[in-house]
């Protein structure tokens, strides 16, 4: 990157001289040229800059593993010992073993990538005046870029301009909280969780609306300078290493026994040469030399079918991990539910219907801007009221730390806070409620009739909030996080989210292929009880988040494992719940989720799944994105990957066997036969003749 985009400390710079110093436009940011310009500058928008191989690249890498470079030492050694026809041989072998590896890997190549542009991480930005939606991996120094909740950052930004936002910024700090973030400059030294006017790659809007100008991109993002895990490639799964042990495996065996047997002809005066050809053509056959190709082209076919069922697979080793997937966490809503959330009713303290809990949510949310969600929609769809005499004056933003959302409105000479949000989130902000009659009580009077409504609703499958209220001065033109306090409950909002009907066959499904299904929610204990009730979870205990932060590791790892339903969960206790799961060896987890604050979980778990309906995050997270929400789907997608699995397994199996055989015959022959020379070129004929059936059943069986 050229020294006029090097800007270190931008956190230090005003907005405007920043677009100065980056040669971009406050109101039209860049013009398509000068990105254009930019991007072969810059480079690519990528923490890991590996250039993709060409054809030729892929070629050549087909004659660079062990056992071609075997195969081509013995090529020349057959030739100047006077056996041309061997070298022929085995040279047809070399070329026809690397232009199949070739093949394979290319089409394997092609098709996965064809998939992953289906869910390719995109962003919005100002370019030529107007807003226009790019490949992330294309932006540059100087673009605008305008975000909002469950967008991720494309690369390092200064703020220009924002509303209500709060960002997660746990990838880099480690903090589980959303950080809010505003419009101001600050001092060169400050530390990179208190940099609030900045924008980080890899980070993602929880709540709230930002336009930012883009400052670094690639490596030279924080996330590129500070996480050194980032500058390797992932972690491999647990196939990927079981092929390698695997390889290592053969390798132990190989040189045990072509060591033995060269020892042996010497020891009965064989000649050395022929001995040493001898045992070199025994590690040939030993080596099952398609193996890679054989794994390429059953993941690529894997893929494929995977994608016919709706299952687009992110990452091919990652197939394994579905098929040997034996707990699947979830959570409810769209996954064990219909997933369209609908307002059942609006009632008082005593329980009555009540226009004006109806009213004060219709307000709260038609003015809502921050953090979209089915919860305002369906307030909305429910009744509709002519809201033309009230006026937004302020808002405070839900987040998930007060998870409540407050909204500041006028009418006439009166102004008024209206705050809804989870039951005991905005009962603990009240001093007084208000009963059917409209008198006034103290909230200590009536608490307990509230818990027990509460406790009714909730354990008829029915989801509770709450709604309260504050008369303000007239003179009063703002409000804060503050304003927040003494204020009057008001009553509940009522929602329901019925079961889909074939949810339960689903879990018997994937009952029957071993995966037993754990049920993740922030939903309260009642409601989750009802919903795990009905799917047929009959865990006699639920563990809440409360709990979960009174009790030690091991307890966790214990209980998550005894558990089958998780409720009033945080954010960050989803991924504590994933970890504690895979702390007990033998199981291999799955989490499927669609919002945006399942990404942390969807990143600690083996197999992360996603819908191609979830936030960007969720979509890059993921090892699969579904392109329906259904369980039905997944347990075609895990009956897939088994199938790709096995089909691996067959080759690596009868190869191997096939090999042995052949090598143990040789080497028992060698004793006897006297025609040594002639034996290595039977042995790689052999050797063809059983790795191209294998594999031509491994690819299509």
């Amino acid at each position: 990157m050229t020294d006029i985009y090097q800007e270190k400390e931008f956190w230090n710079v005003s907005p405007t001289e920043l677009v100065r110093r980056l040669r971009s436009n406050q109101v039209g940011g860049l013009s398509s040229s000068q990105a254009k310009e930019r991007l072969t500058t810059c480079g690519k928008n990528l923490v890991r800059t590996d250039k993709k191989k060409d054809s030729l690249s892929v070629l050549i890498s087909q004659f660079k593993t062990p056992i071609i470079v075997i195969f081509i030492f013995t090529a020349v050694l057959s030739f100047f010992l006077g056996e041309e026809e061997d070298a022929l041989i085995i040279i047809i072998i070399v070329v026809i073993s690397g232009f199949l590896g070739f093949w394979q890997e290319k089409r394997a190549s092609d098709a996965v990538n064809k998939l992953l542009s289906i869910v390719q991480p995109k962003c919005k930005v100002i370019r030529d005046g107007i807003l226009q939606e790019v490949i992330s991996e294309d932006v540059v120094p100087g673009d605008l870029v305008v975000l909002k909740s469950g967008e991720s950052v494309p690369a390092d930004c200064l703020i220009m301009e924002s509303e209500d936002l709060f960002v997660n910024e746990a990838t880099l700090t480690g903090e589980s909280y959303p950080s809010e973030k505003f419009v101001h400059t600050l001092p060169k030294e400050t530390p990179l969780r208190e940099r609030e006017n900045c924008l980080f790659k890899g980070t993602f809007i929880v709540s709230g609306t930002v336009k930012a100008i883009i400052t670094r991109t690639g490596a030279e993002t924080e996330l590129g300078n500070i996480s050194e895990r980032l500058k390797h490639r992932a972690p491999g799964t647990e196939f990927e290493h079981g092929v390698r042990r695997f390889g290592y495996f053969l390798l132990e065996i190989t040189l045990m026994l072509v060591i033995s047997t060269l020892v042996i002809n010497i020891y009965f005066h064989r000649p050395v040469l022929d001995s040493f050809l001898f045992s070199l053509a025994l590690a040939i056959g030993m080596t099952p030399q398609l193996l890679p190709a054989i794994i390429s082209v059953n993941l690529a076919h894997g893929a494929k079918r995977m994608a016919a069922e709706k299952v687009i697979v992110k990452r091919l080793a990652s197939i394994e991990n579905l098929g040997s997937m034996n707990i699947l966490c979830s959570d409810k809503t769209g996954t064990l539910t219909v997933g369209e959330v609908k307002l059942h009713s609006a009632i008082d303290v005593q329980g009555n219907h009540s226009e004006k809990v109806l009213l004060y949510a219709y307000l709260n949310a038609f003015y809502e801007t921050g953090f979209v969600n089915p919860i305002d929609k369906a307030i909305k769809d429910f009744h509709q009221f002519d809201i033309s005499a009230y006026l937004k004056l302020g808002e405070v933003p839900y987040d998930f730390i007060r998870k409540r959302l407050s909204i500041f409105v006028s009418r006439n000479n009166s102004r008024i806070i209206v705050t809804k949000g989870a039951l005991q989130s905005v009962v603990s902000i009240c001093s007084n409620a208000e009963a059917a009659s409209g008198e006034i009580l103290k909230i200590s009077n009536v608490e307990e009739v509230i818990q027990d409504k509460y406790e009714e609703l909730g354990k008829k499958g029915f989801r509770v909030l709450g709604i309260s209220y504050k008369l303000m001065g007239s003179t009063c033109s703002s409000m804060s996080k503050d304003d927040e306090v003494d204020m009057t409950f008001a009553g509940f909002l009522v929602f329901f989210d019925p079961v889909k009907p074939d949810v339960i066959e689903s879990i018997k499904a994937l009952k029957k292929l071993g995966i037993s299904l754990k049920l993740i929610t922030g939903d309260n204990k009642y409601v989750a009880a009802y919903v795990g009730q009905c799917v047929g979870l009959s865990t006699p205990r639920i563990l809440t988040g409360p709990e979960l932060n009174h009790i030690s590791v091991e307890a966790m790892v214990k209980q998550a494992t005894d558990i089958d339903i998780f409720a009033e969960i945080a954010p960050n206790q989803k991924e504590q719940i994933i970890l504690a799961l895979r702390r007990r060896a033998a199981n291999v987890v799955g989490y499927m989720g669609d919002g945006i604050n399942d990404a942390s979980a969807l990143h600690a778990s083996d197999a992360g799944i996603s819908v191609d309906t979830a936030a960007e995050v969720l979509k890059e997270t993921a090892d699969f994105v579904l392109l329906e929400k259904n369980l039905d789907v997944l347990v075609k997608g895990v009956q897939e990957g088994r199938r790709t699995f096995a089909n691996t397994l067959k080759y690596v199996f009868m190869a191997t066997s096939a090999n042995f055989g052949n090598m143990f015959s040789m080497a028992g022959a060698s004793l006897f036969l006297p025609f040594l020379p002639l034996l290595p070129k039977q042995i790689l004929l052999m050797n063809l003749l059983t790795d191209i059936p294998e594999m031509t059943i491994s690819a299509d069986t």
